[in-house]
């Protein structure tokens, strides 16, 4: 390896990405190496992966697929060894990966359907995070961002939606956590609430979703690269400097004043 190269592999940021399969994860994969940065793209799904990895970079460059469950602390603890081996440090993890199943009344909510969703889109985010606080800290240099996808549903919700909301709600009070205790690491941890991103999970929705007064109406959608292109803004901040919150939707979507 020559000078150059060296020093560009030494400049080069790392980024893990969760949920990475399809929708918000792949395109910001896809953005992430547009802009420069290795990325491991993790999801459960290796096929949808791989076909996401070949969209972000053609040629395979900076891109390692890593088939990863999220549920699982061991699966959790493979991809972050994974990337640091191959990769060499860490200095981004988009927490991404998230479930959002059909609404159903609370009387009529399942155990296991409660467990999966809180196993999925809390339990995964703390296991993710927890491993990058380990990786960030000891790397030198040390530091870097944490990001998690909280969803509008992490301030006002959806009816029916119980497991899902709680989840996101918990992800607002673990992002402020991690925001505080990482400090002493130099790390950053923040937060982007998103509100119908056009993307695989959105367009079942298309038909219409229920409102709080019993109407079925349809919302209004925004390309999801834009959520690409807020990852990447509050990603290229100097950890001087953290957008702790953002939320990001569609205009016209009746969020503000819902209910």
């Amino acid at each position: 390896m020559n000078a150059s190269a060296a020093e560009n592999a030494e400049s080069r940021k790392v980024a893990i990405v969760t949920g990475a399969g399809t929708g918000i994860g792949s395109r910001t994969s896809a953005a992430l190496v547009q802009a420069g940065y290795a990325v491991a793209m993790a999801g459960r799904r290796a096929d949808m992966l791989e076909a996401a990895a070949a969209e972000a970079s053609p040629t395979g460059e900076r891109v390692l697929v890593i088939p990863t469950d999220v549920r699982d602390p061991d699966s959790v603890d493979h991809l972050f060894d994974r990337t640091v081996e191959t990769f060499g440090r860490l200095d981004l993890l988009f927490n991404n990966a998230g479930i959002s199943p059909p609404g159903v009344p609370t009387e009529d909510l399942t155990d296991e359907a409660w467990r999966d969703v809180i196993d999925t889109n809390l339990n995964g985010t703390f296991y993710c995070c927890r491993a990058a606080v380990r990786v960030m800290k000891a790397q030198a240099p040390r530091g870097g961002r944490i990001i998690n996808n909280g969803s509008v549903s992490a301030q006002v919700p959806r009816t029916d939606s119980a497991p899902y909301t709680a989840s996101k709600h918990a992800i607002t009070g673990l992002t402020r956590s991690m925001a505080l205790d990482g400090r002493k690491h130099d790390i950053a941890c923040g937060q982007i609430d998103i509100g119908n991103a056009e993307s695989e999970r959105f367009g079942k929705a298309k038909g219409g979703l229920p409102q709080p007064n019993g109407a079925v109406i349809a919302e209004p959608a925004f390309d999801v690269d834009h959520v690409a292109d807020a990852v990447l803004h509050m990603a290229g901040l100097p950890l001087s400097t953290n957008v702790l919150f953002m939320t990001i939707m569609a205009t016209k979507m009746p969020l503000v004043g819902r209910g």
